[in-house]
């Protein structure tokens, strides 16, 4: 029995766990360890993603993780579009929340991870390449006039469901549930940057290529985000 036979009631809750766990590999200390680095948890942010593993001074640790970030979210959403299951169309709207879900409450870190920008981008690439380019171009554009990764990271997140919701007919087809699903990842990236938020309105948010933060050491009450 393969897939594409199986009931959804069986096949859809291990898709998500699948996805979630997928999404739970945390590739900031992966890549930190492999490489001999500190733990990302124990300075800067406290943030377990590419932008706090910048802050060791290792370019190359930060490329690594954000390119297995990414890579996870578009490999789970690339899989379920492929499970050849007649209610695809119910399981990857699931799969992609449930796989950025893991990057933000990843099992193997207590339930403590990154923002998800870097996860979110992979799922944009696999439901759509133009679309992720899109998001991409959005980051670019608003991070190298403004120099905030955060201001990008939000506006990137809020314009992804309108360039999906606006280009239908002309560059791709819509799907109500993947539109869902993309709502769903904005509202939780915006929620994880909140923190960034309300420095980004007190002006005391750090600009990229800014001064490197001093080590910081998140307690049980801190904020990831």
């Amino acid at each position: 029995m393969n897939a594409a036979t199986l009931p959804l009631a069986v096949l859809l809750p291990i898709a998500v766990l699948l996805a979630y766990l997928l999404g739970s590999l945390p590739f900031a200390v992966i890549v930190s360890r492999l490489l001999g680095l500190r733990d990302p948890r124990s300075f800067g942010s406290g943030n377990p993603g590419a932008t706090n593993v910048l802050r060791s001074g290792n370019k190359l640790a930060a490329a690594l993780t954000l390119l297995g970030d990414a890579f996870k979210g578009w490999l789970a959403v690339w899989l379920a579009m492929r499970l050849g299951h007649p209610e695809v169309g119910v399981i990857v709207p699931l799969v992609m929340v449930a796989v950025f879900l893991g990057h933000l409450y990843p099992v193997f870190l207590r339930f403590r991870g990154g923002k998800g920008v870097a996860t979110a981008l992979g799922v944009l690439l696999a439901v759509q390449p133009w679309l992720g380019l899109a998001a991409l171009a959005t980051w670019l554009i608003v991070a190298w006039f403004t120099r905030y990764s955060s201001l990008a990271a939000i506006a990137a997140a809020v314009f992804a469901p309108v360039y999906y919701l606006f280009g239908s007919g002309v560059a791709w087809y819509t799907d109500a549930r993947l539109a869902t699903a993309m709502g769903a990842i904005a509202i939780l990236l915006i929620y994880r940057h909140w923190a960034n938020i309300e420095r980004l309105i007190a002006g005391t948010e750090p600009r990229i290529g800014g001064k490197k933060q001093a080590a910081a050491r998140p307690t049980a009450k801190s904020s990831r985000r």
